[in-house]
């Protein structure tokens, strides 16, 4: 039998323990109640793949012993079985730990731009949106082939961005090698950072849920984060600099690293997206 036809029986085939109760969280998503007293979250995955991606991509994140992640407790091509996090109120403490965390993360590094964790497939997701591990030596190379151009064809498709505008997109792709900054290796990301993803746990610690793993730009999981918002961001951000520096003028290209997520937003939910993403296009252009 490939898929369970409910969480309570993928949790009970997955963990080899009985189920006592189950709570929807989601039309994919449930805390499932196992008789040893543990309380697991079952998710089910929305994409062919999709749960195995993200439990490749949870192990990954957890081996660079940085941040915390949900443990796995078993995954297969349609479901996820993770731990449940006790969540608490954000804090200036448990941000500083998450910046320090996040830099160890990235620090962990990839073998490649691009790279998938190591048993993720190549046709991954981030979000609902498919998203390809494709690797790649140079950054600016790659992350135009194969992180912004792919979701500005599509949202040209659909609809969401102009073709003149899809132009300034692609004049940022042209300049990236000078838009860029130095030359980094590949970082250990998360892929898919923002708010929503960030759990601040009762025990004082942050926990990151639901990744987009791939080796990458390391300023694309801070620029990630910042996009949406998230709580006492800055102290995050302080302490990741301790702890890590950043390159000089990273804060410029903020709005070139958001390019990715912002199209990906505008290719699943549209135009007002897409305005954003063209115009950070636009101030990456005017320098």
């Amino acid at each position: 039998m490939s898929s369970a036809p409910s969480p309570s029986a993928a949790a009970a085939r997955l963990t080899g323990r009985a189920v006592t109760g189950e709570r929807r969280l989601s039309g994919t998503l449930a805390e499932v109640v196992l008789d040893d007293g543990r309380t697991v979250v079952v998710k089910r995955g929305e994409g062919a793949g999709a749960a195995r991606a993200e439990a490749a991509g949870l192990r990954w994140l957890a081996g660079a012993g940085g941040v915390r992640v949900p443990a796995v407790h078993g995954d297969d091509a349609h479901w996820l079985v993770t731990d449940r996090v006790a969540q608490g109120p954000p804090s200036e403490e448990a941000a500083a730990g998450f910046g320090r965390e996040l830099a160890a993360l990235h620090a962990a590094g990839a073998p490649a731009f691009g790279s998938p964790p190591p048993g993720g497939p190549v046709d991954a997701y981030i979000g609902r949106a498919p998203m390809r591990n494709v690797t790649g030596d140079a950054w600016p190379r790659w992350y135009a082939e194969h992180r912004v151009l792919p979701y500005l064809r599509r949202a040209v498709d659909a609809g969401a961005v102009r073709p003149a505008e899809a132009a300034d997109v692609e004049r940022v792709c042209e300049r990236l090698p000078e838009l860029a900054g130095p030359a980094e290796p590949p970082a250990r990301l998360h892929g898919d950072l923002w708010n929503g993803n960030v759990l601040w746990g009762a025990d004082g610690h942050v926990r990151l849920i639901d990744p987009a793993a791939h080796g990458g730009h390391r300023e694309t999981d801070l620029a990630m984060l910042r996009l949406f918002g998230c709580p006492h961001l800055e102290r995050i951000m302080d302490a990741y600099r301790q702890a890590a520096p950043l390159a000089d003028g990273w804060a410029g290209r903020v709005g070139v690293h958001q390019l990715f997520p912002l199209l990906v937003h505008a290719v699943l939910f549209g135009r007002g997206y897409a305005e954003q993403a063209v115009a950070a296009a636009r101030a990456a252009l005017a320098g």
